[in-house]
């Protein structure tokens, strides 16, 4: 008969947090007014989808600043560099340099450009 009273006064209280953090976190909304927080929450929508947009510009605006796009001096193989940088032209591996407007090689003070032409060979009979 005891175990049965005691199976009575039990209460099934598994639910009651929950409950309690619901009706606390409603009382601290009400006792501090909504207004902050439906302003925030805009702010924070409106902050999602503005910054994206300025990044967006801001990052073309910097691209434009610094990309060149021109014709390798060697071989006319257009791409594109940043500037005031070296690389080698992926065509034909020549050094270059960006500059302002366009791509230079880089030559060493003193080295003169040759173009090289191919001879035939012709054997020279000797006659005696």
């Amino acid at each position: 008969m005891n175990d049965r009273f005691n199976k009575l006064l039990q209460l099934n209280t598994s639910g009651l947090g929950c409950w309690a953090s619901i009706i606390l976190g409603i009382f601290l909304v009400t006792s501090l007014g909504l207004g902050w927080v439906i302003k925030g929450f805009a702010i924070f929508i409106a902050l999602l989808f503005v910054i994206p947009v300025i990044a967006f510009w801001g990052l073309q605006w910097w691209l434009k600043r610094k990309l060149v796009q021109a014709q390798c001096p060697v071989c006319s193989y257009e791409f594109t560099g940043f500037k005031h940088t070296e690389f080698n032209c992926p065509s034909c591996g020549e050094a270059l340099q960006v500059e302002a407007t366009g791509f230079s090689r880089i030559t060493p003070p003193g080295t003169i450009d040759v173009d090289a032409i191919e001879v035939s060979v012709k054997t020279i009979e000797e006659s005696n």
